[in-house]
């Protein structure tokens, strides 16, 4: 009764058909999970190695959906599908749907109350007024004084009350729960719940138990019951959900800003404002670069852009003329207006990658694939010079919190190998005259199945 798993799944279901590494080609952004109709797929970003085992495949698809729950808004969460007169709204409840999963499968059973009930023991938490009265005591005698020995005791105790309306309803989330992410865990399914109050009186039973408990555990699990439950009552359809984003952009901002940046970036932007003929002035919102690293004395202005260039190699897919110049005038104000040394300024795109399949022959999680220049500059100093930085997108995604410290070290070391570099030309009029290129590249493929086993290991890393 209380752990009631049967198998479901055919034996040779293979996750890694449920997966996809988008190419960031148009109406292939998406990174998340889709579930449409009795399929669900798992959508990553690009540059994404997936792992070879299925173990290690679910645990990437649990940590994609941590980093989209906290990098995501409920605006990013938007999808504009074709299908859709109008953009989807994606506000599924997946860690609610998670934390009923996992208290589910860490306990072995469903959430159960226990009523309390006495027994007779040889032991245990003894209630003497009815072991007087219940139990017969044995009778010793020494001399003219007599004595009485329980050899049993009336003794408190409690049972499992399966009927209780808080465990038909956990059964009903358990159910709905795996019904949607299940397959992330195990290829099981729970048996169907046996009848259980409407969604709505659930509701209100729910929020009772949650307001009389400070069990930090069960507080989790009825919040997350709590959450299933408001989101099935808005009548969402029960075969289609999403999570995840479009605008997987912003999340790899937000990723290398976490990763190497500085809180306090702002005092680093350029301002601007209008002053107006009528009316109040008006102050312009400041350029701002993604992130400001600062290590061992030295400044980098880092504008992370997930852009395609490091799967496809195609020149055309780098940053364009105006994400370089703004670069460049970046750099130009902290010179002249922070007072920072020219020779201790660096300016670099971060862009996705896959190190074991790429076409500059990189193995390690951070390369440097070239610079850029604008023409109308001299390109004497470090600044001038924006490298073009490719960063692993899977070990970035298990690397990103805390600082670290080696991988700071990396990226510094990295950049800073335009020192090494040959002088660029000064301006446009020492440049060869320019004639168009045409790139001819192998298409990679659209879908990407963990076709290799994965160069490298995150725990191997971590060791």
């Amino acid at each position: 009764m209380e752990s009631a798993i049967h198998a479901v799944e055919d034996e040779k279901f293979d996750i890694k058909t449920q997966c996809h590494v988008n190419s960031n080609e148009d109406g292939d952004r998406f990174v998340g999970i889709k579930a449409e109709s009795d399929k669900a797929m798992v959508y990553f970003p690009i540059g994404y190695e997936l792992p070879e085992s299925d173990a290690e495949i679910r645990t990437d698809i649990k940590h994609l959906i941590q980093v989209l729950a906290e990098f995501t808004t409920k605006e990013d969460r938007l999808l504009a599908a074709n299908k859709f007169a109008a953009p989807q709204t994606v506000d599924f409840p997946i860690n609610a749907y998670r934390n009923v999963i996992e208290y589910y499968l860490s306990t072995g059973k469903y959430y159960v109350e226990t009523d309390p009930i006495f027994v007779t023991a040889a032991s245990g938490n003894q209630d003497w007024p009815r072991t007087v009265k219940e139990q017969m005591p044995l009778v010793q005698r020494k001399g003219d004084v007599s004595s009485f020995i329980f050899t049993s005791f009336t003794v408190r105790a409690s049972t499992p009350n399966y009927a209780k309306q808080i465990t038909q309803i956990n059964r009903y989330c358990v159910y709905e729960a795996f019904q949607k992410l299940g397959w992330l865990y195990v290829p099981f399914m729970p048996e169907e719940p046996e009848p259980h109050p409407t969604v709505t009186e659930s509701i209100a039973i729910v929020r009772g138990k949650m307001s009389g408990t400070n069990d930090d555990k069960k507080r989790k699990l009825f919040q997350g019951m709590l959450d299933m439950l408001n989101y099935m009552d808005e009548k969402t359809s029960e075969k289609q959900f999403y999570f995840g984003t479009d605008d997987f952009d912003h999340v790899w901002e937000k990723l290398i800003d976490r990763a190497f940046g500085e809180r306090d970036k702002d005092k680093y932007f350029p301002r601007s404002r209008w002053h107006l003929d009528y009316g109040k002035y008006k102050e312009k919102r400041p350029l701002m670069p993604d992130t400001i690293m600062i290590y061992n004395g030295k400044y980098y202005v880092l504008d992370a852009k997930c852009y395609k260039y490091g799967w496809t190699g195609n020149p055309d897919h780098l940053p364009n003329g105006s994400s370089i110049n703004k670069q460049i005038t970046y750099g130009e104000y902290l010179e002249k207006y922070k007072g920072i040394g020219a020779d201790s300024i660096f300016n670099a795109f971060i862009m996705p990658f896959n190190m074991g399949k790429n076409f500059f022959k990189i193995t390690n999680f951070i390369g440097n694939i070239g610079e850029a220049t604008g023409d109308w500059r001299k390109n004497q100093k470090l600044y001038e010079r924006i490298q073009g930085i490719v960063l692993d997108t899977r070990y970035l995604m298990y690397h990103y919190s805390g600082k670290p410290l080696k991988e700071k070290v990396a990226l510094a070391e990295c950049i800073e190998t335009v020192l090494g570099k040959p002088l660029i030309p000064a301006g446009a009029e020492a440049l060869p005259e320019y004639k168009p290129v045409k790139y001819e590249f192998s298409s990679p493929p659209v879908i990407m199945v963990a076709e290799d086993p994965a160069p490298y290991g995150v725990k191997k890393e971590d060791e």
